[in-house]
């Protein structure tokens, strides 16, 4: 607590944020639009998980389907990072699709690393823009297949 405003620590494990409190966290409009979106399309609740990985310490947010990763976000001040696993199943879809994706879309999937025949995408988002409906058309075609 800071002269009674609570600050939130993303990195603190033991306590476990509430979806509003990491919007207010990332204090950008679009997180929480694009969480209602995703639930809304998808008729699917979120997930407040604790990660221990170096590269994403803290608390993240995923989305679930029938027991399949949607997404998952990871909050920053001021933006968040989208990834979105492209596997096999999605693979072929994501690539006929590559050539229409904005030039930072691509960027983002070439520069990729292929692992186990999937691609983790990481993609920040700012901005209600064309990258943002391009997260949505990833996320349909991870739901698809």
């Amino acid at each position: 607590m800071k002269e009674g405003i609570f600050i939130l620590n993303l990195q603190d494990p033991h306590y476990q944020p509430v979806l509003e409190e990491i919007g207010q966290y990332v204090q950008n409009p679009v997180f929480m639009q694009f969480c209602s979106e995703i639930k809304k399309r998808y008729h699917c609740a979120e997930k407040i998980e604790y990660s221990s990985c170096s590269l994403a310490k803290g608390w993240n947010v995923k989305f679930k389907k029938a027991g399949r990763a949607l997404c998952a976000l990871y909050p920053q001040e001021q933006f968040f990072h989208v990834m979105v696993v492209v596997g096999r199943r999605e693979k072929e879809a994501v690539e006929a699709l590559l050539p229409e994706f904005t030039p930072e879309l691509q960027g983002i999937y070439r520069q990729a690393d292929e692992w186990n025949g999937q691609r983790w995408l990481t993609i920040p988002l700012e901005d209600q823009n064309r990258l943002y409906e391009e997260v949505f058309r990833l996320i349909q075609i991870r739901r698809e297949s």
